[in-house]
This record gives C-alpha cells, structure tokens and sequence, in this order.
C-alpha cells in the first residue's frame, strides 16, 4: 500500500524559507518520478514541480522557479521541497505524489505571512 508522509510546514514570515519533507513507503520509491503539488485557501491543485528517479531531471512551476529546489534521497525512500523566498501566495497545503492527478491526503500546511 502507497504511503506518503508530508512534513515540515509551518508559518513562516514573507521572504522565508523552509523544507518540506515526504516520506514514502509501500513502493519501491526509486522507480517513480514524484512530484509536488499545492492547494491554497478556495483553489484547485496546482502543480508545483517534479523529479526524475534518480534526480537528474527537474521542473518547476513558472511560479515557483528559481525560489524552490526538489530532491530526493532513494536510499532514505524521502522526497524534498527546499523552498526559498516565500510569498504570501505560496500559502497552500502541500502534497506529494506520485503522479499528478493522483488523488491527495494528509499534506502539510505551509502558510506565508507576517
């Protein structure tokens, strides 16, 4: 059974950062390219960015590009989110998963204010 654990969100003000984590079990993580995707406050889910299986390969939302950094450790099943210079407009709950589109749950609230 797929798990994904999300971690490290919290209230940060404009302009800081912070890592979120996912821990993934259930699967052999290192097959998979994962993403990130984020739902804000009344919004539908938007994606954020994805990471190829061995982390050679990396995208980004416009939105978030050159502010946010994914990785991933296959030897620790984990998946990371370095996010930098926040905004208020990354206040979102934020998931991963394994393919966009895939139905979310649990996440971690990231919230961007002053």
């Amino acid at each position: 059974q797929v798990q994904l654990v999300e971690s490290g969100g919290g209230l940060v003000q404009p302009g800081g950062s912070l890592r979120l984590s996912c821990a993934a079990s259930g699967f052999t993580f290192s097959s998979y390219p994962m993403s990130w995707v984020r739902q804000a406050p009344g919004k539908g889910l938007e994606w954020v960015s994805t990471i190829s299986r061995r982390g050679a390969g990396t995208n980004y939302a416009d939105s978030v590009k050159g502010r946010f950094t994914v990785s991933r450790d296959n030897a620790k099943n984990t998946l990371y989110l370095q996010m930098f210079s926040l905004k208020p407009e990354d206040t979102a709950v934020y998931y991963c998963v394994q393919n966009v589109g895939d139905p979310v749950r649990g996440g971690t609230q990231v919230t961007v204010s002053s």
